[in-house]
């Protein structure tokens, strides 16, 4: 007798099902029993978190509300909150701790422990690992020691499923909300990686639509390697990681060395308590759901200023 396998061929629609419902097992298998922070925000009000810097790349931290100007598809808004004072933060940090990290993995848990280190007693954040799976190792949290043992737990092995643990960090970003208008964190993933994707279920056009649909600003970092061979395989991974940031509003950070993580690290630590909030009522009453370009502008000389690049406009109720 004689046994022969068969291999199932599933519709797109299926198997986008398959991979969404595998994905929600890892978030599910990975996350803790603690409960989430409960934080609330306004829909109504359209929210950018800017940064502002000068020639030489220093933050600029003393401007006021009418040193911004802010155009929605070229149309001025009128902005109708703001503050430069530094708002708690919802912080994910997501680390590669796929095979290639093996000889880098100490040095970037160091790193990665002294910018945890750095949040305020207000700010909370979560670790996520990435090799074959995404698996959240410790949940939203202001506790400092409970963080470091969680990024001094990962161990490196396995490919890279960058973009699962990408749309998991996002996923666990819509939970936050704040109680009051008190209570309005800014969100922040910072992402290590030093390759491109070889594993994720999800492909990157649909990480990007989600991550321009959040209120989370992206930071990346990207570690090449000095191997010919694997240098060539990551201008992907570079080019994933500049939109990330690009249209979120985040910043892409490329390191040649390992030793280069921990000044990176502080960068990124400057900027989120240098920023700036404003929000504006959109003067577009479409319900279409189309993408709204946004643009900010200051009147300070040689200033830039940085934010997200636009947003998904409301649907039909």
């Amino acid at each position: 007798m004689t046994t022969s396998s068969a291999r199932v061929r599933l519709s797109p629609r299926r198997t986008r099902r398959v991979r969404l419902f595998a994905l929600s097992a890892v978030v599910l298998a990975g996350a803790a029993q603690a409960q989430v922070p409960s934080f609330r925000s306004a829909i109504d009000v359209v929210s950018l978190n800017v940064t502002v810097t000068d020639e030489a790349q220093r933050y600029i931290t003393d401007l006021e509300q009418p040193n911004f100007l802010v155009f929605e598809d070229g149309v001025k808004q009128h902005i109708t909150f703001f503050t430069r004072s530094q708002l708690p933060v919802a912080l994910a940090l997501l680390l590669d701790t796929s095979a290639s990290m093996e000889d880098k993995i100490d040095t970037a848990q160091e790193a990665a422990v002294g910018f945890a280190r750095r949040l305020r007693t207000q700010d909370v954040a979560q670790v996520i690992d990435f090799d074959s799976r995404a698996t959240i190792v410790q949940t939203f949290t202001n506790d400092a020691s409970a963080l470091e043992r969680a990024i001094r737990a990962t161990a490196a092995g396995g490919s890279t499923s960058m973009y699962n643990a990408i749309y998991i960090a996002l996923k666990e970003m819509k939970k936050i909300k704040a109680a009051s208008s008190d209570d309005i964190r800014r969100q922040a993933i910072v992402v290590l990686s030093d390759g491109e994707d070889t594993s994720s279920l999800l492909p990157f056009e649909e990480v990007l639509d989600l991550a321009k649909r959040s209120e989370t600003a992206i930071y990346t970092i990207g570690i090449r390697s000095r191997e010919p061979s694997a240098l060539r395989g990551f201008k992907e991974a570079e080019f994933v990681l500049r939109q990330l940031a690009q249209e979120t509003g985040g910043r892409s950070f490329f390191a040649a060395n390992v030793s280069e993580l921990p000044s990176i690290y502080s960068l990124i630590s400057d900027e989120l308590s240098s920023q700036y909030t404003l929000g504006y009522s959109s003067k577009n009453a479409r319900r279409d759901g189309a993408w709204r370009r946004v643009v900010v502008r200051t009147d300070r000389p040689n200033a830039t200023a940085r934010t997200k690049q636009g947003y998904y406009g409301p649907t039909p109720q």
